[in-house]
């Protein structure tokens, strides 16, 4: 089968080596940067002819069966369209994915109409991080997940935050339905260049059976990323840098009690999981893709979207909570997310 990169940035090498690794065959690799090229022809042994500087240039002449799309996001629609175009098949589109809620609609809408296959690189249902703590909040020890807070450093709401809307989503089974949102003020400079931005601030979700999401990742911290589960019996922590996770339940006989009696003696175990990795669950996403099983889909990708947009009209009303169900959102404005 045959595969396509578009955008070598650090993402993109990582897809270049996944897709080799997955047995596709690479016969093109697009970047508009030189020096992108280079290093992705070194670290690769890519032949000159599969080099790219126009991405709708190289899905043009190679008619790839698999695109995957690893440029910055304002270009994420377009080039999901031009492989559509190019008779792809299957698509891979990077997170976020896209600067606007029209755009993701045009996205799925296109690849629906075409019967392509689209997937966004939400990895957390291949994360041990996240599906071990499916598992242990499932179990009546801890009694169900109640909240999930993530506390973390500037990480970025689109970045970053759009895979803990997923990470939500994947734990309760439920997307959100409400969102509030209370963003920081302070601009700071993207290592992707000046012409993109991201947020830090609290963000907070609601599913519809009222389990609740918080974050908490302002411009003003610097360190770590911590995730906590809290059940009626239980509560854990997940250093997802460290890979250290805490379990603290209720002893057996203490179960049945009020939730008002939370000083009770715990049962505590420590354990590690796997610490964060970028490679291992995006080769597990593009190994579903290809097979069409379970693949985080363009209606994942769009939900994170939408939560986003949601949060950011949310802090404009000052926090006001909106209800996603009952509210229209501005589909058409856009973000400058990298």
């Amino acid at each position: 089968m045959k595969a396509a990169i578009i955008g070598l940035g650090r993402m993109g090498l990582r897809h270049v080596a996944v897709a080799r690794e997955l047995g596709l065959e690479v016969v093109g690799a697009a970047d508009p940067r030189t020096d992108a090229r280079t290093v992705a022809k070194a670290q690769f042994g890519l032949a000159d002819e599969t080099l790219f500087e126009d991405a709708e240039a190289m899905l043009a002449r190679t008619r790839p069966d698999c695109v995957v799309v690893a440029s910055t996001a304002p270009a994420h629609a377009r080039l999901t369209c031009a492989a559509v175009e190019a008779g792809a098949r299957m698509i891979l589109c990077e997170k976020p994915m896209a600067v606007s809620l029209d755009d993701c609609n045009l996205m799925i809408d296109r690849c629906s109409d075409a019967g392509v296959r689209l997937a966004v690189n939400h990895q957390m249902r291949f994360m041990e991080q996240y599906t071990r703590p499916r598992d242990i909040v499932g179990t009546p020890a801890f009694g169900g997940l109640a909240s999930m807070t993530v506390i973390a450093g500037n990480f970025g709401l689109a970045m970053n935050g759009s895979h803990y809307v997923e990470a939500f989503r994947f734990m309760t089974g439920e997307a959100p339905c409400r969102v509030a949102a209370w963003l920081s003020d302070e601009v700071v400079p993207n290592p992707r260049g000046a012409e993109f931005s991201d947020v830090g601030g609290c963000m907070r979700l609601t599913t519809p059976s009222g389990r609740r999401f918080y974050l908490e990742a302002g411009t003003e911290q610097g360190h770590g990323m911590m995730a906590v589960y809290a059940g009626r019996n239980g509560r854990l922590e997940v250093d997802e840098l460290t890979g250290r996770m805490r379990l603290s339940t209720r002893a057996p006989q203490d179960r049945e009690l009020p939730t008002t009696r939370y000083g009770t003696s715990p049962l505590v175990e420590e354990s590690a999981i796997p610490p964060a990795d970028a490679l291992e669950p995006t080769r597990a996403v593009l190994q579903a893709l290809l097979k069409g099983e379970d693949y985080p889909d363009g209606e994942v990708g769009r939900m994170a979207v939408r939560v986003l947009l949601a949060a950011m009209v949310s802090h404009e009303a000052g926090g006001r909570e909106i209800d996603l169900d009952r509210e229209t959102l501005p589909g058409s404005r856009m973000f400058s997310w990298a």
